[in-house]
């Protein structure tokens, strides 16, 4: 009987996690395209595009609409992004395509969906798509979270710390 080492144990679980996620996906109406190796790719351009944003920015877009009483899924990369998948065929209005950290995924481009791993780290889900019942949100209402976090970040940074004074009083 030969053992199997915890390598080849990890790799069959994490074959199975991605297996299990790409059906759910396509179950649920989200195409994939063939990436290279075991990655999961979301398509886009049809059913739904993607958004991605720093972390930072993710966060606050996350908050605008938690105000607004929507959840919307949500992924994080390792490479601190956040991304939103939206509704197809919205363009990013000007103020957005100036900012490079700020990207359209759109036309057939695949995105890496959850639970993709990387060597720096894993492609997971920070609100999973099974709790919005796998809606695509409208590209206009993420599109418009993220321009106001986009313009509030862009406020904090233009206003400087307040200088503290010393002194002693008289």
């Amino acid at each position: 009987m030969s053992r199997m080492s915890w390598w080849d144990s990890y790799r069959a679980v994490y074959g199975a996690e991605l297996r299990a996620a790409a059906v759910e996906y396509v179950e649920h109406g989200w195409p994939l395209v063939p990436g290279p190796g075991t990655d999961v790719l979301l398509d886009t351009g049809t059913v739904l595009d993607v958004i991605e944003v720093p972390a930072a920015i993710g966060r606050q877009v996350c908050a605008t609409l938690r105000d607004r009483g929507m959840v919307v899924p949500v992924a994080a990369t390792p490479h601190d992004t956040w991304w939103f998948p939206m509704t197809p065929n919205h363009e990013l209005p000007a103020e957005l395509s100036l900012h490079t950290d700020v990207v359209l995924h759109t036309d057939g481009i695949g995105v890496l969906a959850p639970p993709t791993e990387r060597p720096d780290g894993w492609v997971q889900w920070r609100v999973r798509p099974s709790f919005t019942g796998y809606q695509v949100p409208d590209a206009a209402v993420i599109v418009e979270a993220v321009q106001a976090a986009v313009r509030q970040r862009s406020a904090q940074v233009r206003q400087p710390e307040p200088a503290v004074k010393a002194g002693r009083a008289g």
